[in-house]
């Protein structure tokens, strides 16, 4: 056994703490403009609607999809830094783009549609960072390394918009400067910061992170990455196949787990706006509290866990998770008799007969109160008449909203950190790149489709069925860990090198 030298331990973990730099700056690129896009996008393009906005949110997810594997496939055969470099060079030219998309005289919304695009593909580099921590860790290192990369990534979630909130100061019109066509306000402010955050980014990459490895046990050994500046001595043994079974079943639980955390974000406004006649500023003020608080509650999880783990171990750990998310969902069905309140209500001085169905809604309005309808100055709060459902559903009451929140803000960090790390343990000493971008692929993809289940079974068929479907979810993925649950042991422990 060769024993790592003090200098290999230190270099090793710098490098460690680069890569969750580059987690940090990866998600703060996605969230830093999340809360301005509508409105930029309706300053410099008109003719941008709701459901393009949809797909300008949606291609950042689709970006990171495409690039995960092709980021880890390069980063299994040559030095991840470069990978790292390019990568995030690319979303840098692609923050620069976004605040550029007011100079071209016409279709300015598909200019921004790509800069978005280009800023997801820059954030595959997720996989290379993952499959970097998970080879430069010991089996009782990971657990530990993995929750520091989620709380990193969780926290330029929550610090996204808060810098947003800091360049709002600057103003919509803000400063132009002429020599380079550029509006320095407070839609295009957040992202040159995030180019220079990844300029910074590139600097770091190049002046401190080191390639290294070591086996489950801790030993140092030389990488198929390795680009000659580091101490690397031993050969490492990887005899033994992967299990592909285990490595299918965490990739779909790991989908099923972001893809319910995407339903739960993107239902958080409308459902908020149907049950409690909030707003649209209600709905994001008060939202946005609740998700920095969860955030903040997430970011401590991250940090118990890693404790909690060595004590009760992944599986078991990720078992309690999924338990959790599910009871979380399950207090979200309606479940009293109260109805919510219907948009529009005042005007038929609270007479819509609650019972009707959608068909028979026409007749009760006439033609009087249709032009009152359509020429009222104030924001129609409640549930809209338009979704059917309204009408017979109960309302959800505010009490269950928030335990709901509570227990999902606990329940998802625990499960995203162990299948993370169960993953990168079962796939032990092979190079990780292409199968930690096919995880980071599905997370995308569940990203992706979660806004698009919303958005049909929440608007046609209500809460109760959109939150039904989603504890089913969440009860067969709790059937596939019970099965596959024996084989999710670490590589070395499943060839005899290591005890569990």
């Amino acid at each position: 056994d060769v024993v790592e030298t003090q200098d290999h331990y230190k270099s090793r973990w710098r490098s460690i703490w680069i890569m969750y730099l580059t987690m940090f700056l990866s998600s703060v690129g996605f969230s830093i403009v999340i809360m301005s896009v509508w409105p930029y996008l309706q300053k410099i393009d008109p003719t941008a609607d709701a459901s393009f906005l949809g797909w300008i949110i949606a291609s950042y997810s689709i970006g990171q999809m495409v690039a995960s594997p092709l980021f880890g496939l390069w980063s299994n055969y040559r030095p991840r830094r470069e990978p790292l470099v390019i990568s995030t060079a690319i979303s840098v030219a692609a923050n620069c783009l976004y605040a550029y998309v007011h100079v071209p005289h016409s279709h300015k919304k598909y200019y921004m549609l790509t800069a978005r695009a280009l800023v997801g593909f820059g954030a595959g580099n997720v996989a290379v960072v993952r499959s970097y921590i998970a080879g430069a860790t010991s089996l009782t290192e990971r657990t530990s390394a993995m929750a520091n990369t989620s709380a990193f990534q969780a926290v330029g979630f929550i610090l996204g918009p808060v810098f947003q909130t800091c360049f709002t100061l600057i103003g919509e019109e803000g400063v132009t400067w002429k020599f380079l066509c550029l509006q320095l306000n407070m839609y295009t402010a957040p992202v040159l910061f995030g180019a220079l955050l990844g300029v910074i980014n590139i600097i770091l990459i190049f002046a401190i992170f080191r390639e290294h490895r070591v086996d489950d046990m801790g030993r140092q050994y030389k990488s198929i990455n390795s680009d000659g500046e580091g101490n690397d001595v031993l050969d490492q043994n990887t005899e033994g196949s992967i299990d592909h079974v285990a490595v299918v079943a965490l990739n779909i639980l790991f989908f099923v787990i972001l893809f319910v955390f995407a339903v739960f974000e993107t239902i958080a406004t409308p459902l908020t706006m149907d049950m409690y006649s909030w707003t649209r500023k209600e709905a994001v003020f008060y939202n946005g509290i609740i998700l920095s608080v969860i955030g903040v509650e997430s970011v401590i999880v991250f940090m118990v866990v890693k404790t909690l783990s060595k004590k009760t171990g992944e599986r078991a750990i990720l078992h309690a998770g999924l338990l959790i998310v599910l009871v979380g969902f399950f207090i979200l069905l309606p479940w009293g008799k109260k109805l919510p309140n219907i948009q529009w209500q005042e005007i038929k001085n609270n007479s819509i007969p609650r019972t009707a169905p959608s068909e028979m809604l026409v007749p009760f309005w006439s033609l009087a109160e249709l032009q009152l309808l359509s020429n009222h100055t104030a924001e129609p709060v409640g549930c809209p008449v338009t979704q059917s459902w309204c009408l017979n559903t109960p309302m959800i009451y505010l009490a269950q909203y928030i335990s709901s929140d509570v227990l999902i803000g606990l329940g998802y960090p625990v499960c995203n950190v162990m299948s993370y790390t169960l993953y990168s343990k079962v796939l032990g000493p092979k190079p990780q790149g292409v199968y930690m971008g096919w995880l980071t692929a599905s997370g995308s993809g569940a990203r992706i489709l979660g806004p698009v289940f919303v958005s049909q079974i929440y608007t046609h068929l209500g809460p109760r069925w959109a939150f039904s479907l989603i504890c089913g979810v969440v009860v067969v993925s709790l059937l596939l860990l019970e099965i596959v649950y024996k084989r999710l042991i670490a590589f070395s422990v499943r060839y005899g090198r290591m005890q569990e």
